[in-house]
């Protein structure tokens, strides 16, 4: 019952302890890239460097609780080598300015003056649909009552709005609206780009943003934000 060779090293060769860390170090840092490939939204609550930590911690800790072909002393190198990457990349993002840009990215603008920075925002990965639910969250009905939005490095959505007598007709975001949209422009009026919010005097027919190239169109709405 008590075979301590077994319970500690599980027999293994102690070439194996080096296995041991290059595995550790490929999957810490395979955790970080994939985490940051996958984009903010995704850790939303926890910064790319506690989940990796979390992630990495909680496997080491939970594999030799219950595999008796994994040793505790492996477990506990796996431990040891985590946290020595941890702060080896807290160090390097506290001395280098790109390598922290890298792994934490920058606070992005998603809304500038009542439209969407259409590039930014296909860079990001953000759904449409997402966005614009953190955006009703906020009792914001259409674009035009927000002077700018952005993604901070959270993942978090900051909004910041025009006061109520400078804002400006825009895309509306409330569902029974927005889902109004038309492909071919069936009257001459001011219409708004679903995609980007660009705002367009449109005859009928068809019809492609010069923004975005988007070819669906909204009535605009110029209601204010009820707080």
């Amino acid at each position: 019952m008590f075979d301590w060779e077994r319970i500690l090293v599980n027999n293994a060769p102690a070439t194996f302890f080096l296995e041991v860390v290059f595995r550790s170090a490929v999957m810490f840092l395979a955790l970080l890239i994939g985490l940051k490939v996958a984009g903010r939204r995704g850790v939303k609550q926890l910064s790319i460097f506690e989940l990796v930590i979390v992630i990495s911690l909680g496997s080491a800790a939970g594999d030799p609780m219950f595999y008796k072909d994994v040793g505790l002393l492996h477990a506990l190198v796996v431990l040891i080598v985590v946290l020595a990457l941890y702060r080896m990349l807290t160090w390097l993002t506290a001395k280098s300015t790109l390598f922290e840009k890298f792994l934490e990215g920058v606070t992005e603008c998603l809304i500038d003056e009542g439209k969407i920075s259409f590039q930014t925002f296909q860079r990001e990965s953000l759904a449409q649909d997402e966005f614009f639910t953190e955006l009703r969250l906020k009792n914001v009905d259409h674009l035009g009552q927000v002077k700018r939005a952005y993604l901070e490095t959270s993942g978090d959505i900051s909004v910041f709005f025009y006061e109520d007598e400078d804002v400006k007709p825009g895309l509306p975001i409330l569902p029974e609206l927005f889902n109004k949209h038309l492909s071919i422009i069936t009257s001459s009026a001011r219409h708004c780009c679903i995609q980007c919010g660009d705002i367009h005097e449109l005859s009928p027919g068809k019809h492609a943003c010069s923004t975005c190239q988007g070819t669906k169109w909204v009535l605009p709405i110029q209601t204010k934000r009820v707080t």
